[in-house]
C-alpha cells in the first residue's frame, strides 16, 4: 500500500539554522500518526511542507501520491486543515463560515448547503447555526474550525495542535470525533504538546528533536523501547537528600526536578516497601508512559 503521505531526507534552514534535518515519513490510509516534539523541534515547518507551503532545501515530499510543492494545489483539494490558532471569519454566522470556506475548493453553494447540517451534528454545533463566532465559546470555535477542515469530504487531515487551550470535555468531544475520522478512513496528521492525547490517538508517532526524527513507533513500542515499565515519583522537602543517599539502590535510573524525584524500574515493590516506612516523603506508583519517554528522549529543560 502506498503511503498517502511522504517524505524522503527534507531539510530546511532558515538563516543557515537547520530547523527540519533529513527527515523521512511515511503515513498510511486510515492512520493517525501523531508529530511530537518540544518548541523549535522542527514540527509546523514539517507540516507546511508537507502541505506543499514552503519548499524544501532538499529531499522530496508526496501528499496523496502528488509531489510537493509541485502539484500542492491538486492535492490540497483533498485535504483538510486545522491551524494552531482559530482563524474563523468573526463577521459571519458558523454556517456561513462552512458556506465561505467550502467555496475556496470550488463546490457549489448547493452542495455545500447540503453538507453543513452533518457537519455541524459532528461538531455538536446544530443549535448554533446562525450564531455569529464572537459569541461562541473557545471549544465550540476549536469544534467550528474542525468542522470547517472536513467541509471538502478531505481524505487527510492536518491537526496542528488541536485540542490547545480546551478544558476537559471539549477535548474529549475533539477526541471522540478525531477517532470517528481514522473509522471512516481518514488519514490524520497530528502535533500536539499533550502525551495523553497523542497516546490515546495516534496509531504511531514520531519523536522529533532539533529537526531529526529520534524514535517512532506505536505509543505501546515507544514505551516499551525506550524506558523501564514502572515509574515511582517520591515527592518533599527531603526528597533530593534521600535521593542522594537511597535512589541508586532501586532504581536502574532516577531523575532530580526540583523536589520530585522520578525512579524508573522494573519492579516497584522494593522501593514502594522502603518508602512506606519514610514519614517525610510522599510517592505515586505508576506504569510508564508516553511522557516519560518524550522528557527522555528530548530532556526536561525549558525550551523557549
Amino acid at each position: 500500500m502506498n503511503p498517502v503521505i511522504q517524505a524522503k531526507g527534507l531539510q530546511k534552514s532558515y538563516g543557515g539554522h537547520c530547523v527540519v534535518d533529513g527527515l523521512d515519513l511515511s503515513i498510511y490510509k486510515g492512520e493517525c500518526f501523531g508529530l511530537l516534539g518540544p518548541n523549535g523541534a522542527g514540527k509546523t515547518t514539517t507540516l507546511r511542507m508537507l502541505l506543499g507551503l514552503i519548499a524544501p532545501d532538499a529531499g522530496t515530499a508526496t501528499l496523496l501520491d502528488l509531489p510537493v510543492p509541485q502539484a500542492a494545489r491538486e492535492a490540497r483539494i483533498k485535504v483538510g486543515v486545522v491551524p494552531q490558532m482559530d482563524n474563523l471569519d468573526p463577521d459571519f454566522t458558523v454556517a456561513e463560515n462552512l458556506l465561505v470556506y467550502g467555496r475556496y475548493f470550488g463546490m457549489q453553494d448547493s452542495d455545500i448547503e447540503a453538507r453543513i447540517p452533518d457537519l455541524l451534528d459532528f461538531a455538536s454545533l446544530t443549535s448554533k447555526r446562525d450564531a455569529k463566532v464572537p459569541t461562541l465559546s473557545g471549544g465550540m470555535k476549536r469544534r467550528l474550525t474542525l468542522a470547517r477542515a472536513l467541509v471538502n469530504d478531505p481524505d487527510v487531515v492536518f491537526l496542528d495542535e488541536p485540542t490547545t487551550g480546551l478544558d476537559p470535555q471539549a477535548r474529549h468531544l475533539i477526541w471522540q470525533r478525531l477517532r470517528e475520522l481514522t473509522q471512516q478512513g481518514k488519514t490524520l496528521l497530528l502535533t500536539t504538546h499533550f502525551m495523553d492525547e497523542a497516546e490515546r490517538l495516534c496509531h504511531r508517532l514520531a519523536v522529533m528533536d532539533n529537526g531529526k526524527l529520534i524514535s517512532e513507533g506505536s505509543p505501546r513500542e515507544l514505551i516499551e523501547r525506550n524506558i523501564e515499565p514502572q515509574v515511582v515519583e517520591v515527592f518533599g522537602e527531603t526528597s533530593g537528600q534521600w535521593a542522594d543517599m537511597h535512589a541508586a539502590n532501586f532504581a536502574q535510573r532516577y531523575e532530580v526536578s526540583g523536589e520530585s524525584v522520578f525512579c524508573y524500574v522494573p519492579e516497584a515493590q522494593p522501593l514502594v516497601m522502603h518508602l512506606q516506612a519514610q514519614s517525610t516523603l510522599r510517592y505515586l506508583h505508576r506504569p510508564a508512559n508516553l511522557e516519560d519517554v518524550f522528557l527522555k528522549l528530548t530532556g526536561r529543560e525549558m525550551r523557549e
